[in-house]
């Protein structure tokens, strides 16, 4: 009977911890929800984006969501921050697609419903958690924008990181031009 007893408590204690560990709320990786570009979005009537004096251009970034170490079967996840940077000083600039693609040239994601709009010398981030792996080693941004003739092109820069112990890992990207 004592033994018995032993089982059935040692079953209870295992019972209640597989309940808790199956409850435990599991971590939403942020980069699948983009941030709230409802602050930033043009309005359809007062856009900004009509107009002869307009140029439009389209810049490509490189991202890694890992890095291979050692060989091709050893790999580092790194934590991605995109920054999308408009350099002007007087001018407010509109950029109406940021679109996420993988190793293998898929569409992971858009991060825009619509235009949105950067005043000057205003930045935006998108981050791609460490956690989110789909992009692979050859993972991309296209981004495409519109400014008056005059005004700087806009600045499109990701740095990488992961940190492991006292070490930490970091490098950056900046986009270029591809139309």
């Amino acid at each position: 009977m004592k033994n018995i007893s032993k089982i059935v408590h040692f079953a209870g204690i295992i019972f209640l911890a597989a309940m808790f560990i199956s409850c435990e709320e599991q971590k939403e990786i942020s980069s699948y929800h983009p941030n709230h570009w409802e602050d930033h979005y043009v309005d359809a009537n007062n856009s900004g984006l009509k107009g002869d004096s307009l140029q439009s251009g389209k810049t490509y970034l490189s991202i890694y969501s890992h890095i291979y170490s050692f060989s091709m079967e050893k790999s580092q996840n790194l934590t991605a921050m995109v920054s999308l940077r408009n350099v002007s000083e007087t001018d407010t600039i509109y950029i109406s697609k940021a679109d996420y693609y993988g190793t293998e040239g898929q569409l992971i994601r858009h991060y825009f419903k619509k235009p949105i709009y950067l005043k000057p010398l205003e930045t935006v981030e998108i981050v791609i958690d460490e956690t989110d792996q789909h992009g692979g080693s050859g993972a991309n941004f296209i981004f495409e924008w519109t400014t008056t003739a005059s005004t700087p092109e806009p600045l499109f820069e990701a740095i990488m990181t992961s940190l492991r112990g006292a070490q930490g890992l970091s490098f950056t990207t900046v986009g270029r031009r591809i139309k």
